[in-house]
């Protein structure tokens, strides 16, 4: 059964499961999967090496160009985990529903071990997750429709969840 022309916005922190959820919950509505951070790097080269070359703000100008194609699609649309400090990307949320995939402290640790996220170098990585969480977690909850903690539980388990609330709240 396809949900035609409904938009679902997957937010939350880097190692929440937005790709890897997104995917799947795309397949099951059968709908297209436009996935931020992808299409950056398809574009433009690896994330890391352009907050290297370029830094930060410039990876946001490119962030905020991808966020407005994913969301022209209507199809299942993960977020960077830092898309939402943008004021016109949360203006854009407005119209869409939103899903906040949320994640443990504890659980994102093997999540994140040896990634090379730019946002987590220059000391503990796992700290530094902490940090960002604490500043961006009422901006993800603020914007979200519903929460999904992907902390435990089978993976397919939480895609059925977020398929079930996708086909009764359909826009």
């Amino acid at each position: 059964m396809s949900v035609a022309g409904a938009g679902l916005v997957l937010i939350g922190p880097m190692g929440a499961g937005k790709t890897s959820i997104g995917k799947r919950v795309a397949r099951a509505l059968e709908l297209g999967f436009f996935d931020t951070d992808a299409a950056i790097s398809r574009a433009h080269g690896p994330i890391e090496q352009i907050f290297a070359e370029h830094g930060e703000p410039y990876f946001r100008r490119l962030e905020r160009a991808a966020v407005t194609e994913g969301l022209a699609t209507g199809g299942v649309v993960s977020l960077g985990g830092g898309a939402v400090m943008d004021a016109a990307t949360r203006a854009d949320l407005g119209s869409h529903r939103v899903v906040f995939l949320a994640v443990s402290q504890r659980v994102v640790a093997g999540r994140i071990r040896g990634s090379a996220r730019p946002l987590l170098g220059g000391g503990d990585a796992l700290t530094r997750w902490g940090e960002i969480m604490k500043v961006r977690r009422p901006v993800y909850e603020a914007l979200a429709d519903v929460t999904f903690d992907t902390s435990s539980g089978p993976l397919q388990a939480i895609v059925a969840e977020i398929v079930e609330w996708a086909r009764k709240n359909q826009q």
